[in-house]
C-alpha cells in the first residue's frame, strides 16, 4: 500500500477517471438500458404469468364449486329418482297384490255359488227321488188292499229292505 501511495500521479488518476466516467457512459447508454429494459420486461411478463396463474386458480376454483354443485344435484336427482321407482314399484306390487285378492276372492264367491247351485241341485234331486219313492210305496199300499196291521206291517218292512240294498 506504501508503493502505491508513494507512485501516484495525478494526470494518471483524472486519466483513469477519465475513462473510467466515458466507460460508464457507454455502458449505461448501450447496454444499461436494454439489459433494465430487459429485466422490466421480464418482471412485467412474469407479473402477467403470476396473474394469469392466479386468474386461472380462482377460475379452476369456481369450475371445481360448479362441479361439486352439479355433482351433488346429480346424486340429488338421482336419489329422487331411485325413490319416485320404488315407489311406483311399491305401487305396481300393492296394485298387483289386490287384483290377486280380488281375482281370489271373485274366484271363491264363483266357486261357493257353483257348490250352491250343485248343492241345490243334489237336493232337488234327492226331494225328488224321495217323492218318487213315497208315490212308488203308496201307489203299492193302495194296490194291495190290506186288511189287517200285520200285513201291512210286514208290507213296510219288505219295501225298507229293498230300500236298504237300493
Amino acid at each position: 500500500m506504501e508503493q502505491l501511495i508513494n507512485d501516484f500521479s495525478p494526470g494518471l488518476f483524472f486519466m483513469q477517471l477519465f475513462i473510467f466516467l466515458v466507460l460508464l457512459f457507454l455502458l449505461s447508454k448501450f447496454a444499461w438500458k436494454p439489459i433494465l429494459n430487459s429485466l422490466k420486461a421480464r418482471e412485467g411478463s412474469i407479473a402477467d404469468a403470476l396473474q394469469s396463474a392466479e386468474n386461472a386458480k380462482e377460475e379452476m376454483a369456481k369450475l371445481q364449486a360448479d362441479n361439486q354443485k352439479l355433482l351433488q344435484e346429480a346424486r340429488l336427482e338421482r336419489d329422487k329418482l331411485l325413490k319416485e321407482a320404488t315407489d311406483i314399484a311399491n305401487k305396481i306390487k300393492e296394485e298387483a297384490k289386490s287384483d290377486a285378492a280380488k281375482q281370489a276372492d271373485k274366484m271363491i264367491a264363483d266357486a261357493k255359488s257353483s257348490i250352491e247351485v250343485e248343492k241345490n241341485a243334489a237336493l232337488k234331486e234327492v226331494t225328488t227321488k224321495v217323492a218318487e219313492l213315497s208315490l212308488n210305496i203308496a201307489e203299492k199300499l193302495i194296490r194291495k188292499n190290506l186288511s189287517d196291521d200285520k200285513a201291512q206291517k210286514a208290507l213296510a218292512e219288505d219295501f225298507m229292505k229293498d230300500l236298504k240294498l237300493n
